[in-house]
């Protein structure tokens, strides 16, 4: 018997979309507005349609679920595969209880895919969480389920507000296998709170047009400063205090952790690289104490080496950008840190 499958614009309720701060005013997948006050360098607004920690969340009673896939672009990765950066992953359950279920895969060298994400004989009400692809944008997407079946609105988040992750393309979610384990998204879940995803591929170098863009974003409860992998010691130092003192104006408490850059397996054999990158976490160490000790007592500092911790070198795809192992290291290894501010 031929399914008869209802499609769905998520973008409409009763569907919630997840992870994009500037959703509810301009209705598309985008990480940034779209129009700026402010100058977004070319590199950042490119990487901005890349739909990282976006989530479509709903409930629904259909026995399968479909989506129906029209991408930004065409990818081609050497070290990531295309169910990272351009494909859907499904989780069910009720937030902090979410179980991996499926992944859409995309369909190589084309740009339009539709894939099924379950079938399940029992007709049961369950909550759904999609996640978005990483590296790649999505013009449209649409969700198919069985006719006549019931869609309602998905539980809230547990905790409320949104916690912002600005860096590099590590934040962003390079080299995940899949759209679900980038380290926002597993922190995500773990949490039970909304993440806004702000890390840009070799582009996010602490600008100070960014960091007024993020003072934009409402309902901020925690933010996450992971750049400096993408800047040099000198670059480093002379953007973190701007950026911090600008994200201050607007966000007066707000906790703020700084993250150093993680261990790259270079450095085992080349010390004079760990150097540089060391002199910048005792800048940003510095930085951090000096403003603490000025009466911030919401800004902490974080060694990027605590985020692999064991068997980091075989927690990498090339050395530096993580695997699903390396980004439940380091979704673990922030967890504790997080959840004191929430």
């Amino acid at each position: 018997m031929e399914e008869k499958i209802c499609w769905f614009n998520p973008k409409e309720e009763p569907f919630a979309i997840n992870g994009f701060a500037w959703f509810e005013k301009e209705k598309i997948y985008r990480r940034l507005p779209e129009k700026s006050q402010y100058e977004i360098p070319s590199a950042v607004d490119h990487l901005a349609n890349h739909t990282a920690g976006g989530m479509i969340r709903f409930k629904t009673d259909s026995r399968f679920l479909y989506v129906r896939v029209n991408l930004r672009e065409i990818v081609n990765m050497p070290h990531m595969p295309a169910t990272g950066h351009s494909g859907f992953d499904c989780y069910i359950g009720e937030p902090r209880k979410e179980v991996y279920c499926s992944t859409a895969i995309p369909v190589v060298g084309e740009q339009k895919y539709e894939k099924k994400l379950f079938q399940f004989n029992e007709k049961k009400m369950k909550q759904i969480t999609l996640y978005f692809p990483l590296y790649n944008g999505v013009n449209d997407v649409f969700i198919g389920i069985e006719e006549n079946a019931k869609i309602t609105k998905p539980e809230p988040f547990p905790k409320k507000g949104r916690i912002v992750a600005y860096g590099t393309s590590i934040t962003q979610g390079g080299c995940a296998s899949r759209t679900g384990v980038a380290y926002t998204n597993i922190l995500s879940r773990l949490l039970g709170i909304e993440f806004i995803n702000l890390g840009f591929s070799g582009s996010g170098k602490g600008e100070p047009e960014l960091a007024h863009l993020i003072t934009m974003i409402d309902n901020v409860v925690c933010i996450i400063l992971d750049y400096q992998a993408n800047t040099d010691y000198q670059r480093y130092c002379s953007t973190l205090p701007e950026f911090i003192k600008i994200l201050r104006n607007r966000f007066k408490k707000t906790p703020i952790v700084v993250i150093s850059r993680p261990g790259v397996a270079l450095w085992t054999f080349d010390r004079n690289s760990k150097k540089q990158y060391e002199k910048g976490y005792r800048f940003q160490e510095k930085l951090v104490r000096e403003l603490r000790k000025q009466g911030d007592k919401n800004i902490f500092s974080f060694h990027g080496s605590k985020l692999f911790k064991y068997m980091w070198q075989e927690s990498t795809v090339d050395g530096g950008h993580p695997t699903d192992l390396g980004f439940f290291t380091m979704a673990k290894a922030l967890y504790p840190v997080l959840k004191k501010f929430l």
